[in-house]
């Protein structure tokens, strides 16, 4: 039984990150309807922001997100009004379709810029308190991975009040329900399209830090990650921007007991099974009416 409890907790745990990382995804492709390929060359990004400051500056690995979240937010921004900026008056089909290519011209370049800058050797963050953690009744639950869950969660909630209790929330919630509509009612959609991928490469730099002592971090690890989010935003549904967080945990707990009762190398498979039975028998996503 407690084996069964440490894998559904190892799952969990992953779930957490996988649902952070979708939410950015969830949110660019809600507001902006643009398909990000690059989202994960975002968080890996960050992984090497939060990696930086605690191997030259010497910071915790937490407190180093006071960094990380400003300056991945900032190239947001930056690449809001320069690559992003130019298909936000695009529709449909156009829209999906040139937003896949420039974003995976994106894609290439970041990967290929952070292998210059930081090599493409693996890398990883190990604070001192690394191998501590919390026994309960023979459950280990260390202390990175429950702070990692706890900002999870405490990020989940303060997005589900900007989004429904502030204005800029609101005007972001109206421009994904009709821009045109929006507009009209006086509300600057371009300055929303900004803030809306800011805020998604911020969630994302969140995600790359906690993949510097959870996973390894190398230039590579943008497509997997992206490929992460984009399972889970599917299994949440396109529209789910909140509910990329259980999908994500859904995720996470599925490949670890797939990866503990079956075998590691069916792991990534099972996930992808789930993903096409959703997709199949539940196409609008399981957090989402019809």
């Amino acid at each position: 039984m407690s084996a069964f409890m440490q894998t559904l907790v190892w799952g969990i745990f992953a779930g957490a990150i996988y649902g952070i990382a979708a939410m950015g995804l969830a949110l660019v492709f809600g507001v902006l309807k643009i398909l990000n390929i690059a989202h994960g060359e975002l968080v890996m990004l960050g992984g090497y922001v939060g990696f930086w400051a605690f191997t030259a500056l010497g910071w915790d690995p937490f407190l180093a997100l006071i960094v990380v979240i400003p300056a991945i937010f900032i190239l947001g921004i930056i690449l809001d009004r320069i690559v992003y900026r130019n298909l936000n008056r695009l529709i449909g089909e156009d829209k999906i379709k040139n937003s896949l290519l420039v974003s995976f011209g994106l894609g290439l370049v970041l990967t290929n810029l952070a292998q210059w800058l930081f090599t493409g050797d693996e890398r990883s963050v190990q604070p001192s308190y690394a191998g501590q953690g919390l026994n309960v009744y023979g459950v280990l639950m260390p202390y990175t991975r429950l702070a990692t869950l706890g900002i999870v969660l405490v990020v989940t909630v303060a997005l589900h009040f900007f989004l429904r209790k502030t204005y800029p929330g609101k005007a972001i919630l109206a421009t994904a329900e009709d821009y045109e509509s929006a507009e009209l009612a006086g509300i600057n959609i371009n300055r929303v399209y900004m803030l809306t991928f800011a805020l998604s490469a911020a969630l994302a730099a969140i995600a790359g830090q906690f993949v510097t002592f959870t996973y390894a971090l190398a230039p590579s690890i943008g497509m997997y990650w992206t490929l992460k989010a984009m399972i889970v935003i599917v299994l949440a549904g396109t529209g789910s921007v909140l509910g990329a967080l259980p999908a994500g945990i859904l995720l996470g707990v599925v490949e670890a007991m797939s990866g503990a009762y079956l075998s590691q190398t069916y792991k990534e498979v099972v996930g992808l099974v789930i993903f096409l039975l959703v997709l199949i028998l539940r196409p609008q996503g399981l957090f989402v009416r019809k």
